[in-house]
């Protein structure tokens, strides 16, 4: 157990442990679930509009991005597929993302801010960074945790800075990233979302990682966050909503990702407003599964523009 043994046995003692054999058990499980032509298609399709479209390149461009932001609201020809939720970009580009959407679009804007993916900076940089970014015309902010206070038992300081972003924020939507790879256990992932969730509000997310690390979404700290997610709203009535991100990259997936969604947290959370992939190589794989169940023929990769961005 990391330093500062004492508070971690006292927050396991609220909170409860996890138990890990189950989850792998649990997870295992929904990969074998059998989905109708019918369902699976509206699977795809509801997976389309909970993606987060990103890129998060030292090369970006506001030319890049506004293309981005063309596929995010267009794509694909076939008039069913719908827009997805987001497009994510880094704060100097929110205002090349609003400009090509303009105000009131259905497709919001993210930026990941606190000095991502690191949240190594000062705490007065990271809320600079983070009010840029709103008042350039991000609707969603996603940060980093401070791993470093977590793992050391600093309860307190970890939920003062998020608390600070939530403040710095605004009305924009929070997305609190754990980064799970580097909290390293089932215990301590389930006890960094209790803690962020304490002071999130209603409709503020938390999210598996950057897309950084060698280890990103799983189905197993997916199951362990909604299993949070769950317990925190039976206990105080507030919905928290959630984001899987990295490492999601087919379709298949995506569907055993919402059948974990629907069978642990009901049909409430299998919306944009409460489910998301952070996962832009996604959508094309999404995009080519829709077509050949509608038409019988698969496409080929190149009949899509390629997915830009770090997940």
């Amino acid at each position: 157990m990391p330093s500062g043994a004492a508070a971690f046995r006292r927050l396991f003692s609220e909170i409860g442990t996890v138990d890990m054999v189950g989850v792998e058990e649990r997870v295992a499980k929904y990969g074998t679930r059998s989905v109708k032509t019918g369902s699976k298609i509206m699977g795809l399709t509801l997976a389309t509009s909970m993606v987060d479209l990103t890129t998060l390149e030292g090369k970006d461009t506001s030319g890049k991005v506004r293309a981005l932001c063309v596929k995010a609201v267009h794509p694909h020809d076939d008039t069913e597929i719908p827009p997805v939720a987001a497009v994510c970009v880094y704060p100097s580009m929110v205002k090349h993302a609003r400009a090509a959407l303009g105000e009131g679009a259905s497709v919001r804007i993210a930026s990941v801010a606190t000095a991502f993916p690191s949240g190594q900076a000062p705490l007065r940089t990271r809320l600079a960074e983070v009010k840029a970014a709103v008042a350039d015309g991000a609707d969603e902010i996603d940060m980093v945790i401070n791993r470093g206070a977590f793992l050391s038992g600093e309860f307190s300081r970890m939920q003062d800075e998020i608390s600070a972003v939530v403040e710095a924020c605004a009305a924009s939507t929070l997305k609190v990233i754990l980064e799970t790879s580097e909290l390293e256990t089932y215990d301590n992932i389930r006890a960094a979302s209790f803690l962020a969730m304490e002071v999130l509000r209603e409709g503020d997310f938390i999210k598996t990682s950057t897309g950084k690390t060698s280890s990103n979404a799983t189905l197993g700290n997916n199951q362990v966050m909604l299993d949070a997610i769950r317990d925190f709203y039976m206990d105080t009535g507030t919905a928290i909503a959630m984001q899987p991100a990295g490492g999601i990259k087919s379709g298949k997936q995506a569907l055993t990702f919402l059948i974990a969604v629907k069978e642990t947290l009901g049909d409430q959370w299998l919306n944009n407003k409460r489910y998301r992939f952070g996962a832009s190589s996604l959508l094309n794989d999404l995009l080519r599964q829709i077509v050949k169940m509608k038409t019988g023929t698969y496409p080929a990769p190149y009949d899509f523009s390629e997915a830009s961005g770090a997940y």
